[in-house]
């Protein structure tokens, strides 16, 4: 997903937000996490949330630039510490083409940055006085860890419904992304309803993007996942393109039920040839759109202004997601 098209409006505001999680993150007295750290800073990223909470401040005619500069560092570091936590769970490898901190460094020192990340987060929300924004982010705290734990759960689990997995996505990603619209709307001194319509078009937006990760998944390439493709399966994350081909071959089903941890890549790589022939990924982005159909009719009700123009040229962009 590319975003370059929007930096004309908000490159300074990008440029200043990257410069100041590298700041964040570096420590003279914790040389080891400030390295591991970065090493996932240097990786990239799309900065879709920080993004969220500079487009959502600006449809206001001057917020404050400290503000926003605090609560879009404090949302990604959340963003970033999730990440750590969720490749120990995973032991995964790779992440955005990167050895990940838990392959490079071990466990012990992948939990203590996450942890150093999420305490980051709260220093830098000292700065911000809204009693309202800390709630948010408290908030959505608490359901990113029980987004976890509900997946750690759930894994090999063929019998759960889809709203258990709608439940988890929630969790574990729209909510970030709506709290990331709503702190842009509580920190530019929106009002109340505007602020509850970002929160919400924040929520329909992250929903339809994990639902398209998940498709990725089935559909991309290593190359362009920066992971390997089927990795969700492989850890026996069962998503929506799976629960759609279960639908459609009904024997596929069966066939799951032997997944597990001890799985070959030549199981593997059949349940993805039939998730693919299933058309269940067509039928998982359909879903997709309806959210992002949602976070438009969201946006249609706002002032017109350029923040809102680059708002919706996002969710237009994701429509079109190949990445």
């Amino acid at each position: 997903m590319k975003l370059n098209f929007l930096y004309p409006n908000i490159e300074k505001d990008m440029d200043m937000i990257n410069h100041e999680l590298k700041q964040a993150i570096i420590s003279a007295e914790a040389e080891t996490t400030t390295a591991s750290a970065l090493h996932l800073l240097e990786a990239g990223g799309k900065r879709i949330r920080p993004l969220f909470v500079c487009l959502t401040a600006r449809l206001t005619e001057k917020p404050d630039q400290s503000k926003m500069k605090y609560a879009a560092v404090a949302v990604e570091l959340i963003h970033m510490a999730s990440i750590v936590h969720d490749d120990v769970v995973d032991n995964a490898s790779l992440r955005r083409g990167r050895e990940t901190i838990k392959s490079r460094w071990g466990n012990h020192i992948a939990m203590y940055t996450g942890d150093y990340l999420f305490a980051k987060s709260l220093d830098y929300m000292t700065n911000i006085k809204e009693i309202e924004a800390h709630e948010m982010l408290a908030s959505v705290t608490v359901e990113l860890a029980t987004g976890e734990i509900e997946q750690l759960k759930s894994k090999y689990d063929v019998t759960q419904s889809i709203r258990t997995y709608l439940r988890r996505i929630k969790r574990k990603t729209a909510l970030l992304i709506a709290v990331s619209c709503g702190l842009g709307a509580v920190i530019s001194g929106q009002d109340a309803a505007t602020t509850k319509k970002l929160y919400q078009f924040g929520y329909y937006v992250g929903m339809a993007f994990q639902i398209q990760d998940d498709v990725l998944d089935f559909v991309g390439s290593q190359k362009e996942l920066g992971k390997p493709a089927g990795e969700d399966l492989r850890q026996g994350n069962i998503t929506l393109p799976v629960f759609m081909a279960m639908a459609n071959e009904p024997t596929f089903k069966t066939k799951l039920q032997q997944l597990s941890s001890e799985s070959s890549a030549d199981f593997i790589a059949e349940c993805i040839s039939i998730v693919k022939a299933s058309k269940a990924a067509e039928q998982a982005d359909e879903i997709a759109d309806r959210y992002l159909e949602k976070a438009t009719a969201i946006l249609e009700t706002l002032p017109r202004s350029t923040a809102r123009k680059s708002l919706k040229q996002i969710v237009s962009s994701l429509e079109k997601r190949k990445s």
